[in-house]
């Protein structure tokens, strides 16, 4: 459903990046001084008198009768800083929001809720969205305009007509606000199913051939100016390329994680991956660094690496976590939540070198750093900076120019060295120091997999510092807390922060084998499941409170998974774990509610397509018991296997996958699937070919 509203409220929709402009002198102080969020603190001296989102400045809205203006955005997003900049910073614009609005402030990252109902209605008003989110509501906050970055003079219009149209004509107004808010409801309309039979591989398969048409086989990644990276699109098309066999598939995935390592998306000197890519070459990015991004690709790149063995995911996995410990680390051992794009009022500044400089820093290697980067004229891009990038691999390259692999090796460490000790002379990028409960738990499972994939140890302790930095700050008397920062406001969690806490939960429990992390997993999935309950649809809600305009359930992907397809696959788990045949039927319900949507829109309901892989194709669960059972679960762990639940346990246990199989003098491993298992083993080689012959 598209609604069309006045074709004079139409301005430019434009996504988001970063830009900043601090105000060393304050002439103005608003309420958001009061707060903790560093986007909310970076409008506290703007003119407007900016409220934090609440239910007293919503009753003042409804006592004085006036329109609300709510502004969304998050501390790195840079058309949220221009806009400031042009609009919320000047005196005329402010005395006009001022004297017709009562305006409110919402960091989304925050307030993840409120920014999806209005984020909904905006993509019912104009047919897409980004960031700045500027809505403006009748007093109960109904919507009856929305839109992104306004110019100032754009601005003044939208401000003037809108109000206008409230005072002239309330009736029309609330009207439109009406239908605005009905759309949003029917926006999360699902009609729950049992109708199990429809869940086939033939279906799945259908939905990536329909997405097929979409790839970029070239560049990788979908077709499209501009290139995101979308991991949990990536995660699936993993899992499917080697359950498959899909060569097609295969050969897309391997090229799009290589054109991503190769790119200006990845940031080869300090580590790390930027947001998107402005460029269908991955070259030149939005330069803000996101924890969430940063901790799904640890995930990605270590299952490739699993899977494909190929040096260049190793070497992105380990200067991805270098990046996060040194750049993103609280002291308390959870992560920031992002980093900015710019630093000195221009975007990349902190990132980016001009060819006189690398001259200067790199000496006698320049001229092998320069072919290997290709640092040539055609490749400047503005300002006559570079923004560092490949387009071959190290081999490629190690025959073109006649050199070892391993003195390239050390050059290319020498070259990061010297550039990342020059970099830290810069002023660098702004960091926003909110913990967020739902990404932290991304990372965690990150971490898990890179500990899988490589063994390194120190990995599996920063996922455990991170869930014990999570339980301390963020888990408050059995129930989750959204965010957490010193003497902030806590809200309560969502439901992104339950599923993806179980998830890790489960992924450290497989890894660890400490009955813990299950303990763990099973509690806050229950509470998850009463909480987020939505009867009508079959699924759960975004939030736990009923005081907005419009209940949200999340079903899509977007950067990061749907929580609801987490819910399912997480219930497909535990199942499995519990013998629980309630759960795996309640993912099972979920999963085939979803069809309609996933079939034709496989690129935005990637986890779904996931949980469908686990559904249709066979599941393996691998239970080790006895004394050996940490070094072979590890083992097993090393190559990445789709589709397989892997869990052990050193000691005599209760839990339905070990019952009955410990005996003192040896260490077992049981390969089952249905049911039904084969006759146990004692090494991971042996348990690995019964899994082919099933």
């Amino acid at each position: 459903m598209k609604i069309i509203f006045f074709s004079f409220l139409v301005v430019t929709i434009l996504s988001c990046n970063n830009t900043k402009a601090q105000k060393k002198e304050h002439k103005f102080t608003n309420s958001l001084i009061g707060e903790t969020s560093p986007y909310l603190l970076q409008h506290a001296h703007n003119p407007v008198n900016w409220n934090a989102w609440s239910n007293t400045a919503l009753e003042n809205a409804k006592k004085e009768n006036k329109l609300v203006l709510v502004s969304i955005g998050y501390s790195s997003c840079h058309w949220c800083h221009v806009m400031e900049k042009e609009s919320f910073e000047d005196e005329e614009v402010a005395k006009i929001m001022n004297a017709n609005f009562v305006n409110i402030k919402v960091d989304r990252e925050e307030r993840p809720d409120v920014d999806q109902v209005y984020m909904t209605a905006l993509q019912l008003i104009k047919g897409n969205g980004g960031w700045p989110l500027n809505v403006i509501t009748l007093p109960n906050g109904k919507p009856i305009y929305g839109g992104t970055y306004h110019s100032k003079e754009q601005w003044i219009k939208v401000l003037e007509k809108v109000s206008s149209l409230y005072k002239d004509d309330p009736k029309k107004a609330n009207e439109y606000a009406d239908m605005v808010s009905q759309g949003i409801q029917e926006a999360n309309l699902i009609t729950p199913s049992t109708n199990y039979k429809s869940l086939t591989k033939e279906v799945v398969n259908k939905s990536v051939e329909n997405w097929k048409k979409l790839w970029d086989t070239k560049k990788g990644g979908d077709q499209g100016q501009q290139k995101f990276m979308l991991p949990s699109n990536l995660n699936f098309l993993l899992d499917y390329a080697i359950l498959t066999g899909d060569k097609e598939a295969e050969n897309h995935i391997k090229n799009t994680l290589n054109k991503i390592a190769f790119g200006g998306i990845y940031d080869f000197v300090g580590g790390g991956f930027y947001r998107y890519s402005t460029d269908p070459n991955w070259k030149v990015p939005h330069f803000e660094k996101m924890l969430y991004d940063n901790a799904q690709l640890l995930s990605v790149f270590s299952k490739a690496y699993g899977a494909y063995r190929e040096p260049i995911y190793k070497e992105v996995v380990y200067k991805t976590i270098e990046f996060l410990e040194r750049d993103m680390k609280n002291p308390s051992g959870a992560y920031y939540a992002a980093i900015d794009a710019d630093s000195e009022g221009e975007e990349g500044k902190y990132y980016v070198w001009k060819k006189e400089e690398l001259e200067n820093i790199l000496g006698s290697e320049f001229d092998v750093f320069q072919s290997y980067f290709s640092i040539q004229p055609k490749n400047i891009w503005e300002h006559k900076n570079y923004v560092l990038h490949r387009d071959i691999t190290d081999a490629e390259f190690c025959t073109t120019n006649k050199i070892t692999n391993s003195n390239l090796q050390i050059s290319k460490d020498k070259w990061q060295n010297l550039l990342l000790t020059e970099r830290t002379k810069r002023i660098a990028p702004r960091l926003d120091d909110k913990i967020i409960t739902s990404w932290n738990a991304l990372l965690i499972s990150g971490f898990i997999d890179a500990y899988n994939a490589f063994g390194d140890t120190s990995f599996l302790d920063m996922a455990t510092n991170t869930l014990n930095s999570i339980k301390k700050y963020s888990l408050k008397e059995n129930e989750l807390r959204h965010s957490y920062k010193t003497n902030s406001k806590q809200y309560k969690g969502f439901l992104e922060d339950y599923t993806f806490l179980v998830d890790a939960s489960l992924n450290l429990y497989s890894a660890s084998l400490d009955t813990k992390y299950l303990d763990l997993a099973n509690s806050l999935n229950t509470k998850a499941m009463v909480r987020f309950n939505d009867e009508a649809s079959g699924m759960y809600r975004f939030n736990e409170n009923k005081d907005l305009i419009a209940q949200i359930i999340k079903t899509n992907d977007g950067v990061i998974p749907s929580p609801n397809a987490v819910m399912a696959y997480n219930l497909l788990r535990l199942g499995h774990l519990n013998y629980d045949k309630t759960f795996l039927d309640k993912s099972k319900s979920m999963l085939s509610a979803m069809l309609p949507m996933i079939t034709p829109n496989a690129s935005s309901y990637a986890k779904w397509n996931s949980v469908f892989l686990h559904t249709t194709y066979t599941y393996y669960e691998i239970a080790v018991v006895g004394a050996k059972a940490q070094s072979l679960t590890q083992e097993l762990h090393r190559k990445y296997i789709p589709n397989t639940l892997i869990t052990g346990s050193s000691t005599e246990s209760s839990l339905p996958l070990f019952e009955g199989r410990y005996v003192s003098d040896g260490t077992y491993i049981y390969v089952c699937r249905d049911n039904s298992c084969k006759l146990p083993v004692t090494t991971a080689e042996e348990a690995l070919k019964q899994l082919n012959g099933f």
